[in-house]
This record gives structure tokens, C-alpha cells and sequence, in this order.
């Protein structure tokens, strides 16, 4: 059944995907009350993962669609917390977005607001959230980006 945030989601040409299976031992997401705790998700699309260096061989509108990604993989992730009832989600609370970044590439708050902008955009007043935007020297399987995230359900 497609709820209001899902509609929100096609207004938008989104299509949520099944929720990405974790790489290693841990659990993609877990739930502790009314907060979903969802694993990093790295970017990827269809074709596999989007890797890259920021300040190297990527670039800052590059690098914020890859986050973009990360964030659609987190609702999925956050879908699946709910059973598949995308609208049990109340809030983001917090994302902690990780760049592969040179030494001297300062823009990694440019880069997370791909997710950032995406959850508003999406989400109306739950898009809204606390954050953090940390450079990395490197990430699993090369990637640019990984985000992790904390959302409140009902």
C-alpha cells in the first residue's frame, strides 16, 4: 500500500528499492523503541557502486548525487524497519555522512547536503535533521560516500 511519504517519493520519479543486504556481520538496521538505528549505506545504483575520490578524480555535484543515493538507500532500509509502511517513519533525527576526500578537500558538508536536501525534499517537516560530514582517506569497495542514519518511528 503506497502512503503519503511514498507518494511524495513518486512525485519525485523515486522508487524506493528492495533494502540493500549488509557486506559484512552486522544488521542492516536496528530498532530500539521508537528509533530505527539504519547501518551506513554506501552509494551505488543499478549498475554497482559509485566510487571516487573528492578532490581527486569527482566532483562536488558528483559526489552530492552519490549521497542522494546513500539517503534513497536508507529510506529503504527504514521501509523495511516498517514493515514495508513507509508512513510509521516520523522523523530523520541525525546522518553522519562520510566523504572519500583528499587531505585538502574541505567541501564535505557540500557533498552530505545530497542527502540532506533529498530527505527535506522528500519528507517535508520529517526531512529536517541533525548531522555530521566527516572526511575519510578511504571507504569500503572504493566508494565516494557512506551515510548512516538515526530515524524516529511510530
Amino acid at each position: 500500500m503506497s502512503g503519503n511519504f511514498e507518494t511524495r517519493l513518486a512525485t519525485l520519479g523515486v522508487t524506493l528499492p528492495d533494502a540493500p543486504m549488509p557486506a559484512a556481520n552486522y544488521v542492516p538496521y536496528v530498532i530500539s523503541g521508537d528509533v530505527v538505528y539504519v547501518s551506513g549505506q554506501v552509494s551505488m545504483n543499478a549498475d554497482g557502486f559509485i566510487c571516487g575520490k573528492l578532490g581527486a578524480d569527482m566532483s562536488v555535484e558528483d559526489g552530492a548525487a552519490a549521497a542522494r543515493l546513500c539517503a534513497i538507500s536508507l529510506l529503504a532500509q527504514v521501509k523495511a524497519a516498517c514493515g514495508g509502511e513507509l508512513d510509521r517513519l516520523v522523523r530523520v533525527v541525525k546522518l553522519t555522512g562520510f566523504v572519500n576526500s583528499t587531505a585538502d578537500f574541505g567541501d564535505q558538508p557540500k557533498v552530505i547536503n545530497g542527502a540532506s536536501d533529498f530527505f527535506v525534499e522528500a519528507l517535508g517537516d520529517a526531512g529536517p535533521h541533525a548531522r555530521s560530514a566527516v572526511s575519510a582517506a578511504s571507504l569500503p569497495f572504493g566508494v565516494a560516500v557512506e551515510i548512516e542514519g538515526i530515524f524516529e518511528i511510530r
